[in-house]
Parts: structure tokens; sequence; C-alpha cells
């Protein structure tokens, strides 16, 4: 599991450490990583020429460091501060001590930036607060040839939720100390972050606030049937979706619910013949589930259809018209429910959910924040999907997706996901496992089906059992 910590858990850590070498550590892993990816991209470090970009205070030092350990190895460094009387004194003395070059000329460091090997971006740290500088923002805007590293976190990004204020600089890799932060792991910052490189420096930070669950997180979570067990004993889900004008969403949430590890699915929909025809196995009749699934393709019987669900004390997942008909009604509709609830929307319905004219960019553009808002507002968990899936409880506790592709943004994908994840609540997980596995196996199955080319929603739900395998390392 990779856990992220805030700004004020890390700098609490380091005080607790206070006089171990920190920032000795810190420098030695970045050399290090930017010495290898030298190699890799050029056979040797000697000859290559590097650029520090430097702002004030220990991050800027850390990229003078690291030049300096670089310069030794023979690369030719030169060093732009963009604070220079506010830059750490002993890495600019590391770095004169190398005859490497020291300047605060802009031009010249613009020049170098174009035509540098590598790059380090030391130009705002981790406490960096409202977006770049105006001296910097000519750094994100210029073109390269060469990699760019940046130094714990891309300058521009906010650490503690990933939100970029303007401008930031994309790094290729970006090397971070002690802990991941949370604005790496999601967007829009972790698009800028590229692949992430953890130096361990010998903090202790708390229990973490945002965590990415890995596979054997996710396996040690997912349902496994046992000697005694029987449909009923392995759960039944409940699902109510689809209408005469959109029979395929309900086809596609039952056929993520058949993968999702329950004994049984009982459909309660308009198009149930085509239902049964397409999948034999599901149930038509009433009788007692364990969790329901709700809104996909419901239509104009969405409100019927989630006055239903919420009425039965068992757990619920809302999606697509669910939410449209729940954004209508507000939080007081989830009021005194004793069972968990669980809010599946895209930035679009989020926005609606919240209201008080929200715009899916601006969801987009604060993932973390709106989805902990919307948890918090309806005392429900929050599945917030998007380039970053972010999965939300109401005490603020996160899990950010790391698994998926770019080719799951299709039609139906959604709804094979609101299926699957519902067989899980149904077998038995809490909403918060739920929602964290369901979205990863998701992603798994999302990146088996593509195989980098494009993919039907369909394709995705077939693909979960092999998802399943991976994960559980079958």
């Amino acid at each position: 599991m990779r856990e992220a910590h805030t700004v004020a858990q890390v700098r609490a850590a380091e005080a607790a450490l206070a006089g171990q070498p920190l920032m000795d550590r810190a420098v030695a892993g970045l050399a290090a990583t930017c010495a290898r990816l030298l190699a890799r991209r050029r056979g040797r470090v000697y000859g290559a020429r590097v650029l520090v970009l430097a702002g004030s205070g220990d991050n800027g030092g850390d990229a003078l460091f690291a030049g300096a350990a670089l310069a030794r190895r023979g690369a030719a460094v030169t060093a732009v501060l963009l604070a220079p009387e506010r830059a750490h004194p002993g890495a600019l003395a590391a770095l004169r001590a190398t005859g490497s070059q020291l300047t605060a000329d802009q031009d010249v460091g613009l020049a170098d930036f174009r035509r540098a090997d590598l790059i380090l971006d030391g130009i705002v740290g981790i406490g960096g607060r409202g977006g770049l500088r105006p001296a910097a923002q000519p750094y994100a805007r210029a073109g390269r040839r060469g990699l760019l590293v940046a130094v714990d976190l891309p300058s521009g990004v906010d650490a503690d939720t990933g939100e970029v204020a303007g401008e930031a600089l994309r790094a290729d890799v970006t090397v971070t100390f002690g802990t991941h932060k949370p604005g790496l792991l999601i967007d829009p910052g972790a698009e800028y972050a590229g692949t992430v490189q953890l130096v361990p420096i010998g903090l202790r930070p708390p229990a973490a606030p945002v965590q990415a669950l890995q596979h054997a997180d996710v396996a040690a979570l997912l349902p496994r049937p046992g000697a005694e067990s029987d449909k009923y004993r392995r759960g039944v889900l409940g699902v109510l979706a689809g209408s005469e004008r959109y029979p395929g969403a309900a086809l596609l949430a039952v056929a993520g619910a058949l993968h999702g590890g329950v004994g049984a699915v009982r459909y309660q929909g308009r198009p149930g013949e085509e239902v049964v025809r397409r999948h034999p196995e599901v149930l038509l009749t009433p009788g007692r589930v364990q969790a329901w699934v709700v809104g996909p393709g419901s239509g104009d019987e969405a409100p019927g259809a989630l006055a239903d669900a919420l009425a039965d004390e068992v757990p619920v997942l809302v999606d697509a018209d669910g939410l449209t008909e729940l954004a209508r009604l507000g939080p007081g509709a989830l009021a005194g429910r004793a069972a968990p609830t669980l809010l599946t929307p895209h930035t679009g319905e989020a926005a609606r959910l919240l209201g008080g004219g929200v715009t899916a960019q601006q969801v987009a553009g604060a993932r973390l924040h709106r989805a902990r808002e919307l948890a918090e507002r309806y005392g429900a968990v929050v599945l917030l999907k998007g380039s970053t899936t972010v999965v939300a409880r109401p005490d603020g506790a996160v899990r950010v997706n790391p698994t998926g592709t770019a080719w799951l943004a299709t039609a139906g994908s959604g709804d094979v996901l609101a299926g699957f994840t519902g067989a899980l609540l149904a077998a038995g997980l809490g909403a918060f496992d739920a929602a964290s596995a369901g979205a990863y196996l998701h992603g798994v199955a999302g990146r088996i089906a593509a195989a980098d080319a494009p993919v039907t929603a369909g394709e995705v739900a077939q693909a979960l059992p092999a998802a399943w395998r991976e994960v559980c390392g079958v």
C-alpha cells in the first residue's frame, strides 16, 4: 500500500527526528536517481549537461546538493537561482566547490533549460501555495529536450490536494522523500508528476489520510466462498436499473455484477426478458437481497427505484439516474439510514449533488476536496470517477485508485463498475472497501481488455475474471 501524508504531518515527523541527517539521505537518493536516468539515456553521467533550478530553502538546497554530486561525477552543471538571497548557503558552497556555474540570470536559465540533458526542478517545495511566482512561470512553458526530475513535488502542484493554480512544471520523474504526498497521487497534480520514486529517509509519520491500494491489499479484501457456502450465503445483489429507453445499462450493470463474488443477482427492472436472455443466471423473481444497485439507465423510473432501494435497510449503491434524483432530493433523502450508502458520480453528477453553482470543471480541479465534501454532506461513501478515481468516507479518509486506462472513458463503463462494486457490497465488503476494490479491479480489467486499443464496456466486464486472477496471483 502506498500512503500519502499531508505537509503538516511531514513537517511534524521531520521535527521529531531533528538532528538526524534527513537532508543527506534525501540528496543521496535524488542524486542516485538522476545518475541512473543519465546513464540510461546517454550511457554515462560524465559530460552530461545538467541544469538545476533552485528556489529558496531546503527544496532548492536538495537540488543544489544533488547538482554538486553530479558535478563530482563529471557532469557540466549550471544552477539558476530564482531566490538568490534565500538560497541554501551550505548547498551553494557545495556546488561552488565543484567549479559549477551559478547564475540568477533567467535568460541564461531558459537557454540551458532547452538544451540540458537533465533538469532538476527545485523551485518550490511541499510548502508552496498559490501557483508559480512570475519568475518561475516561463519554465513551465518552455520547450526542452532533456528529462525533468522534480524534487519532492513538481513546482506549481499543491502537495496536499493535487490542485494546480495556474501553471506547473511537468516532470518525467518525481523523487519524493519520506512518504508520498496526496498531490502526487491525485489529478491534476498526478498528471504533472510523471513516474514517482519514493526515497525513504527514516520518517515515521502517523496514519495516512490518503492511501493507494496495491494488488496484495485488494486481494486481501476480496470475498471467497468456503466449503459451506451456497448461493444465498455468498450474497444476493439486487439490481434496479435500465428502462425501455435505456436497456443497455441494465445489461452492462448485470454483466459487472455477475463477476463480483456474489452467489446470485436478482434483477428488478423493466427489460427483464432481455436481461435473462443475455444472462440466464439472473433471477427475476422478487426476494431478499444483501445490497442494491440503483440508477444505471433508470430514466423516468429513477424516483421510484431510488425510493424502493433506500427503504430497504441494506447497503445501496446509487449511480447515474439515481444520482440525478438524489441531487433533486438533497442529502435529507439519506438521513437516518442505518445501512451504508455508496455514491458513484462522475464530475458532472458530483457537481449536481453539490449544487450551489459548482461546475464539473471545478470538481475535476479539486477532486480530493470535492469528494470529501460530498461524503460529509451526504453521510455516504463517495466513489468520484475520472482520470483519478477518489474514494472518500464521511470521516475524511480517502483512497486513490492507481489502476485504469484512458480507454475506460467509454459508454457503459460506469454501469459495469456499478454492478461489479454493488456485488462486492452484497458479498459482505464494507462500502469503503467495496468501492476501493471495485475501482481497482475495474481499472485492471480495462487495461487487460484494452491492451492499448479501443475497448467496449462489455469487453471490460468480460475481462473482470482475468483481473481478479491477476490481482490474486492465480
